[in-house]
């Protein structure tokens, strides 16, 4: 467990996972344990989406590619490279052709190990400035390896009609649970802002989208992402990959109370 402390404002970080993020002691973070989803945080990469409807199997240029919803990432551990008190930088490592144990199997998923073709290395990164919080991703590996990435934190809610709004639409809650597992899609879009008891901001660079999602009352999930799986057949999930072909690929978050 990390904490990050930077004036009125603290962070906590429990294995890679964002499981807190207060300003002014006000908790910004859907707390594990409560209603809705177990997780405050997580990754979805090298895919986003589901893959049950074509055998768990992605199509990719070279080998062997067996991944479950959201991809393999969120089994892989976090290393610590680096950390002080007002920042965190971490890392998880894989070898191409690596089987790694499916943690939804057998309740969820009727597939037990899941295998990429591809090296990669994959960095989160918190820094907590003097008024927001930054979270970066850096995603390196072998030249021209297909990947998608997305984030999906989650935030409490305290209202009964909290609304999210971008430069030209607003979406309410009930229209986001209404979606149910498909989540809203909020395509071409880098900004946006969750008003609820109080309003926050949320930038990014890198994802170019948001989808949001949630199955219950008292939080939403406000996901950046590169890719929107449910606007295609499963079969051809593989049309929202970006190709690496930098040394390393930078994807950004800021959240903070808007003042």
């Amino acid at each position: 467990m990390i904490t990050l402390s930077n004036k009125n404002q603290t962070a906590t970080i429990n294995k890679g996972e964002l499981v807190s993020y207060k300003v002014n002691g006000y908790e910004i973070i859907h707390q594990k344990g409560s209603p809705g989803w177990g997780h405050s945080d997580t990754e979805m990469y090298p895919i986003i989406g589901p893959t049950d409807k074509t055998g768990f199997r992605v199509q990719v240029p070279k080998g062997n590619a067996l991944q479950d919803q959201h991809g393999l990432l969120r089994e892989l551990a976090y290393e610590t490279l680096m950390s002080d008190t007002q920042s965190v930088h971490l890392q998880k490592t894989y070898k191409a052709g690596t089987l790694v144990k499916n943690s939804k199997y057998p309740e969820k998923s009727t597939i037990p190990r899941l295998i990429w073709p591809y090296d990669f290395q994959f960095k989160k990164s918190f820094i907590l400035h003097e008024d927001y919080l930054e979270i970066s991703f850096g995603v390196s590996g072998e030249k021209d390896m297909p990947f998608m990435i997305g984030y999906h934190p989650a935030f409490k809610l305290r209202t009964e009609n909290p609304v999210i709004s971008t430069d030209t639409n607003t979406y309410s809650l009930d229209e986001i649970m209404a979606a149910g597992n498909r989540a809203v899609e909020i395509p071409e879009t880098t900004s946006l802002s969750l008003k609820d008891e109080k309003e926050i901001s949320i930038k990014t660079t890198g994802f170019g989208n948001f989808m949001l999602w949630s199955p219950v009352a008292s939080m939403v999930c406000i996901e950046p992402i590169t890719f929107y799986p449910y606007g295609v057949a499963q079969s051809s999930l593989h049309e929202g990959f970006m190709y690496l072909n930098k040394q390393e690929e930078i994807f950004t978050i800021q959240m903070g109370l808007k003042k």
